[in-house]
Protein backbone atom coordinates (compact mmCIF):
# COMPACT_ATOMS: atom_id res chain seq x y z
CA UNK A 1 0.00 0.00 0.00
CA UNK A 2 1.17 3.49 -0.83
CA UNK A 3 1.28 5.85 2.14
CA UNK A 4 -0.23 9.32 1.59
CA UNK A 5 0.58 12.51 3.51
CA UNK A 6 -2.04 15.23 3.21
CA UNK A 7 -2.77 18.63 4.73
CA UNK A 8 -6.04 20.35 5.67
CA UNK A 9 -6.57 23.94 6.71
CA UNK A 10 -9.46 25.18 8.82
CA UNK A 11 -9.63 28.79 7.58
CA UNK A 12 -11.66 31.28 9.61
CA UNK A 13 -12.25 34.84 8.44
CA UNK A 14 -12.72 37.94 10.62
CA UNK A 15 -16.43 37.06 11.04
CA UNK A 16 -15.46 33.61 12.39
CA UNK A 17 -16.85 31.99 9.24
CA UNK A 18 -15.20 28.85 7.89
CA UNK A 19 -13.92 28.50 4.33
CA UNK A 20 -15.41 25.47 2.58
CA UNK A 21 -15.28 24.02 -0.91
CA UNK A 22 -17.66 21.59 -2.58
CA UNK A 23 -15.97 18.81 -4.52
CA UNK A 24 -16.57 15.14 -5.27
CA UNK A 25 -17.19 14.31 -1.58
CA UNK A 26 -19.53 17.24 -1.04
CA UNK A 27 -18.65 20.19 1.22
CA UNK A 28 -15.33 20.04 3.05
CA UNK A 29 -12.36 22.09 4.20
CA UNK A 30 -9.61 22.72 1.65
CA UNK A 31 -7.10 19.88 1.68
CA UNK A 32 -4.87 17.74 -0.47
CA UNK A 33 -1.75 15.65 -0.83
CA UNK A 34 1.77 16.83 -0.13
CA UNK A 35 3.78 16.73 -3.35
CA UNK A 36 7.37 15.58 -3.76
CA UNK A 37 9.86 18.23 -2.61
CA UNK A 38 7.20 20.18 -0.71
CA UNK A 39 6.81 20.72 3.03
CA UNK A 40 3.52 19.92 4.74
CA UNK A 41 3.01 23.64 5.45
CA UNK A 42 3.67 24.55 1.81
CA UNK A 43 1.16 21.91 0.69
CA UNK A 44 -1.47 23.26 3.09
CA UNK A 45 -1.10 26.81 1.77
CA UNK A 46 -1.00 25.66 -1.88
CA UNK A 47 -4.09 23.48 -1.58
CA UNK A 48 -6.20 26.31 -0.12
CA UNK A 49 -5.10 28.63 -2.94
CA UNK A 50 -5.68 26.01 -5.66
CA UNK A 51 -9.12 24.97 -4.44
CA UNK A 52 -10.57 28.32 -3.29
CA UNK A 53 -8.46 31.19 -4.67
CA UNK A 54 -7.67 32.32 -1.11
CA UNK A 55 -4.12 32.86 0.15
CA UNK A 56 -3.73 31.95 3.81
CA UNK A 57 -1.34 32.39 6.67
CA UNK A 58 -1.12 29.29 8.83
CA UNK A 59 -1.82 30.02 12.49
CA UNK A 60 -1.17 26.69 14.16
CA UNK A 61 -0.55 23.00 13.67
CA UNK A 62 -3.47 21.30 15.39
CA UNK A 63 -2.82 17.60 15.01
CA UNK A 64 -2.92 14.53 12.84
CA UNK A 65 -5.62 12.11 11.70
CA UNK A 66 -4.32 8.75 10.50
CA UNK A 67 -6.69 6.64 8.39
CA UNK A 68 -5.00 3.27 8.86
CA UNK A 69 -7.26 1.53 6.33
CA UNK A 70 -6.39 3.92 3.49
CA UNK A 71 -2.81 4.71 4.55
CA UNK A 72 -3.47 8.45 4.82
CA UNK A 73 -1.95 10.84 7.37
CA UNK A 74 -3.87 14.15 7.32
CA UNK A 75 -2.06 17.05 9.01
CA UNK A 76 -4.53 19.67 10.21
CA UNK A 77 -3.80 23.40 10.55
CA UNK A 78 -5.79 26.51 11.31
CA UNK A 79 -5.28 29.54 9.13
CA UNK A 80 -6.56 32.98 8.26
CA UNK A 81 -7.16 34.55 4.85
CA UNK A 82 -4.62 37.21 3.87
CA UNK A 83 -5.31 37.77 0.14
CA UNK A 84 -7.08 36.43 -2.91
CA UNK A 85 -10.63 36.22 -4.19
CA UNK A 86 -13.03 33.30 -3.80
CA UNK A 87 -12.91 31.28 -7.00
CA UNK A 88 -13.67 27.72 -8.05
CA UNK A 89 -11.19 25.37 -9.73
CA UNK A 90 -11.09 21.95 -11.35
CA UNK A 91 -11.18 20.58 -7.79
CA UNK A 92 -14.06 22.72 -6.49
CA UNK A 93 -17.57 23.30 -7.84
CA UNK A 94 -18.44 25.91 -5.21
CA UNK A 95 -16.49 27.81 -2.55
CA UNK A 96 -17.54 30.14 0.24
CA UNK A 97 -17.46 31.21 3.85
CA UNK A 98 -20.14 29.82 6.14
CA UNK A 99 -21.05 30.01 9.79
CA UNK A 100 -19.89 27.02 11.82
CA UNK A 101 -23.56 26.17 12.36
CA UNK A 102 -24.16 26.10 8.59
CA UNK A 103 -20.97 24.08 8.04
CA UNK A 104 -22.11 21.38 10.49
CA UNK A 105 -25.22 20.84 8.33
CA UNK A 106 -23.35 20.98 5.00
CA UNK A 107 -20.43 18.62 5.67
CA UNK A 108 -21.45 14.98 5.45
CA UNK A 109 -18.21 13.12 4.61
CA UNK A 110 -16.64 10.81 7.20
CA UNK A 111 -15.26 12.46 10.33
CA UNK A 112 -14.62 15.91 8.79
CA UNK A 113 -16.87 17.74 11.30
CA UNK A 114 -14.94 16.06 14.12
CA UNK A 115 -11.66 17.19 12.54
CA UNK A 116 -12.89 20.79 12.40
CA UNK A 117 -14.11 20.67 16.01
CA UNK A 118 -10.76 19.26 17.19
CA UNK A 119 -8.83 21.91 15.24
CA UNK A 120 -10.90 24.72 16.74
CA UNK A 121 -10.46 23.46 20.32
CA UNK A 122 -6.98 24.58 21.38
CA UNK A 123 -7.27 22.44 24.53
CA UNK A 124 -6.91 19.29 22.39
CA UNK A 125 -3.68 20.34 20.59
CA UNK A 126 -1.70 18.55 19.47
CA UNK A 127 -3.97 15.57 18.81
CA UNK A 128 -3.31 12.23 17.16
CA UNK A 129 -6.40 10.35 16.04
CA UNK A 130 -5.81 6.89 14.55
CA UNK A 131 -8.81 5.14 13.03
CA UNK A 132 -9.81 2.30 10.73
CA UNK A 133 -12.71 2.46 8.33
CA UNK A 134 -15.20 -0.33 8.77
Amino acid sequence: MKFIVSASVIVLNEKNEILLMRGRRGWEMPQGCVEEGETIREAAIREVKEETGIEVELISFCGLYQNITRGVCNNIFTGKPVAGTLTTSIESDEVGYFSLEEARKMITWGNFIERIDMALNNQTHPFLVEFRES
